[in-house]
């Protein structure tokens, strides 16, 4: 029997086709994604089982030893230089100041202390940032920069990302949170071959990472993401947008107040420009230390963190390299204009312009305080120039005197000033403009203790980065009148005295006597005084007088006397001519010999460092300042007392009067030296705490000029050091030591006093007293008419050789030995 149709159920309703579309793609969409999810959990889990066990080994990090560099100090603890390819200072996380560490993690990573190394709120933050073309802070946080900068390259490629992941949970499962902190703000490189934040601190600001202030760190903290382009130095616009970001960053992540915020904002940082980056200026000095330390560490100097502290004073090194680059500026003054460094094309678009600009003065960069400019206007009475920073600065009236030559509308064109010329500026004291040039005469300056022979100063030259060739120890130069009173000092031996009478008359010396050209020497102002006391003769620097007590003397017993003081007899041959300082000396010799006079006879070795220690502060060497004692005695305590007084009357009342009315004080001695021609000038002087000697002259021997002299040139250089180095020193005057006596106000050695001395000499008419002669080649000097081999100035003889003969210079250890 059929079933009843009205009795069987309803048909189900079909969906509507939307429904059904929606459904169907939702479900395809869902088997895909599950099939994607499983495909690349698996393809994940094959690349982790693959890329895990190829992780570097990290547990190294957990005692962080980054390659540190040789570090030199001043005694007190001031950084004077520092060698190897990275700058770094390896600083503990607790001894990072809080501002400096808030500062990074408010631009790169403000959850750092709360994501377990890679913050996904960052990642979408980020990409959302991306998509709307807002600023952000970026999705790479610092934990995951430590494992691509300590170990990974910077390849952009899937490969690498995975390994930079994997290896950050590595990083966060092994060492906490303060030790990755640690290696980040210690590893990042921060330009300038600064790595880490403490030697960047050092060398864009000068100063300890723990005087940093809000907007100086807050500076610092940019240069991670780029550090060329936000380099305060080459890009201080950029620099300083970053860092006001920066400083906002720091307010919204409540690190700082608003009212912190603004201040940090409003203050005007100095920053360090230019090669420069210790606080003094010793690079001479922090070469020779390099130079002795490799030879006794090798290539191990420049990773093993060494620190070397030196006997070098940071307030005398500073004030010495600032006098003779004064001295030597002064100089330079007087000089005729060379013409600028350089001419270029400026083009009148000014973005072309400004990279013109750049890439003129790239190439010639500030030399100090003699800064180079470019030129963008110029007539007779002004000068238009931009510096590399972009300032923009005008120079007339008296700024323009020494180019005055350069502005004439008849000036050749290698020294006309013009649009594009290379220039060099300076500041005047009344903080106005002035126009210079680089300098090519040369200087040297070493001042040390003559109680122990520490260098407190050494200055090798105008500039090392523009010649590395250190004067102080290297250039062999002709010391003139400098080296008379090692002459005296002998002559006291022999019975002379600072009352001896000496005729300052002609001497003339024939081919018959001298083997060679006839030879007649002359003072240096032509003229003769005939007889006067030793003293006075010293005091005046006359020659005459010089030769006769060196023909009293003997030339060999005087050869062999100057030996005791330091000076190598073969540098200063047995001849009449070492009375007008005709031999050859460093001016670290001419130190060693005048600390005798000033420590009261003794020989010191000069000596520089102190202290070498490892990056913990262990001590590896240590030395200790030579006590003073008999065995170390040159010359008899009375004869350096009596030349002391002969000394202290150059400085009072002789060619270096100018000492004792500047300075205002007695217990200053001292002896002018020029050479022939004026070649060489010096200054050698001292305190009894302090010897300091000056030199200046050309490296490729030639006059200084007809009217430069040790007086006019170098002695300046002297007072301005000392100026400095004896404030607060108080005035001391030696006691006579026994077997001396005074006599009518002048000092005896006892066996000669009371006319049992020497009490004339050459008093016979001028006549030359019997002795040795000059060398059988005749002395070279400036020819006068008719006679052959005259030597006309005051204070020796043209140089016998180059100043820097390969053969003639001693090693630095040769230099330094004890």
């Amino acid at each position: 029997m059929e079933s009843d149709p009205s009795s069987a159920a309803p048909a189900p309703a079909r969906r509507p086709y939307w429904q059904r579309f929606i459904l169907g793609f939702l479900g395809w969409t869902f088997g895909v994604t599950f099939a994607l999810l499983a495909a690349g959990i698996s393809i994940g889990a094959v690349a982790l089982a693959v890329a895990y066990p190829n992780l570097p080994d990290i547990s190294d990090l957990s005692d962080y030893r980054p390659k540190l560099p040789l570090r030199v100090y001043s005694a007190e603890g001031v950084l004077l230089g520092e060698f190897g390819e990275e700058r770094r200072n390896l600083t503990p996380i607790d001894e990072i100041p809080a501002v400096m560490k808030n500062a990074v993690l408010a631009i790169e990573d403000a959850r750092f202390y709360s994501h377990s190394g890679v913050d996904y709120k960052g990642l979408m933050r980020a990409a959302l940032a991306n998509l709307g073309r807002a600023k952000s802070q970026g999705a790479s946080t610092i934990t995951m920069q430590v494992a691509r900068n300590v170990y990974l390259s910077s390849e952009k490629t899937f490969t690498r990302k995975l390994y930079e992941v994997l290896l950050t949970f590595k990083l966060e499962h092994l060492l906490s949170k303060d030790q990755i902190l640690e290696i980040y703000m210690n590893q990042i490189f921060l330009g300038n071959r600064a790595y880490g934040f403490a030697a960047a601190s050092e060398a864009y600001y000068g100063k300890p990472m723990k005087d940093l202030t809000t907007a100086e760190a807050a500076m610092l903290a940019g240069l991670p993401k780029a550090p060329s382009s936000y380099n305060p130095i080459s890009n201080p616009a950029r620099a300083r947008a970053r860092q006001l970001y920066i400083i906002e960053r720091m307010q919204d992540n409540g690190f700082i107040t608003a009212e912190e915020a603004e201040a940090a904002k409003k203050q005007e940082l100095r920053i360090r420009t230019g090669a420069q980056t210790t606080a003094v200026r010793a690079e001479y000095v922090a070469e020779t230390v390099r130079q002795l330390v490799y030879a006794q560490y090798g290539d191990e100097t420049y990773t093993r963190g060494l620190n070397v502290y030196t006997t070098v004073k940071a307030k005398e090194q500073e004030a010495a390299y600032k006098a003779l680059r004064k001295g030597i500026m002064d100089y330079e003054k007087r000089q005729i204009y060379r013409g600028p460094e350089r001419f270029v094309d400026l083009p009148n678009d000014v973005k072309e312009l400004e990279d013109a600009i750049d890439d003129a003065l790239a190439e010639h960069p500030d030399n100090g305080d003699v800064m180079a400019a470019v030129v963008l206007e110029a007539d007779a009475k002004k000068i238009v120039a931009v510096r590399q920073n972009g300032d923009r600065f005008e120079i007339v009236g008296e700024g323009l005197r020494a180019a005055a030559s350069g502005l004439t509308a008849k000036a050749q064109p290698k020294i006309k000033i013009r649009r594009g010329a290379v220039i060099r500026v300076m500041k005047t004291p009344k903080d106005a403009w002035e126009i210079t040039q680089l300098p090519e005469v040369e200087g040297a300056f070493v001042a040390l203790d003559p109680r122990d022979g520490s260098i407190h100063a050494l200055v090798g030259g105008f500039d090392f980065n523009k010649n590395k060739f250190n004067h102080v120890m290297q250039a062999w130069r002709q010391p003139g009148s400098g080296f008379k009173p090692f002459i005296y000092s002998a002559a006291l031996e022999k019975g002379f005295s600072p009352n001896t009478v000496v005729n300052d008359a002609p001497l003339f010396f024939g081919a018959d006597v001298t083997g060679g050209q006839p030879w007649e020497p002359k003072n240096y102002d032509g003229k003769f005084e005939g007889p006067m006391p030793l003293h006075t003769a010293l005091a005046k620097s006359k020659n005459m007088v010089s030769i006769r007590v060196l023909q009293a003397v003997g030339t060999q017993n005087a050869q062999d006397w100057v030996s005791r003081f330091g000076f190598e007899p073969e540098k200063h041959p047995a001849y009449l001519t070492m009375a007008l300082g005709a031999g050859s000396v460093t001016p670290l010799q001419i130190a060693t010999g005048y600390a005798v006079f000033a420590n009261g006879g003794y020989r010191v070795n000069p000596w520089l460092v102190t202290r070498i220690t490892d990056q913990k502060g262990k001590t590896l060497v240590e030395s200790q300042p030579p006590l003073l004692n008999e065995s170390m005695r040159a010359i008899d305590a009375r004869n350096a007392f009596v030349m002391n007084r002969l000394l202290q009357e150059i400085a009072r009342s002789g060619t270096a009067a100018r000492a004792q009315r500047d300075l205002k004080r007695p217990d200053l001695y001292g002896k002018t030296g020029t050479t022939n021609d004026s070649i060489d000038t010096w200054f050698n002087g001292f305190h009894p705490t302090l010897v300091a000697i000056v030199w200046m002259g050309y490296d490729n021997p030639r006059s200084l000029g007809d009217k430069e002299t040790g007086g006019g040139l170098s002695l300046p250089v002297w007072i301005n050091f000392m100026e400095t180095a004896l404030k607060g020193v108080p005035v001391m005057e030696p006691t006579a030591p026994e077997g001396l006596v005074n006599i009518g106000g002048e000092w005896f050695y006892e066996e000669f006093a009371r006319g049992l001395g020497v009490s004339s000499l050459g008093l016979a008419g001028g006549e030359a007293v019997p002795g040795a002669a000059p060398a059988a080649a005749g002395p070279q000097g400036e020819q006068s008419p008719g006679v052959p081999g005259t030597v006309n100035n005051s204070d020796g003889l043209p140089p016998v050789r180059p100043p820097a003969a390969a053969d003639e210079r001693r090693s630095i250890l040769d230099l330094f030995r004890n």
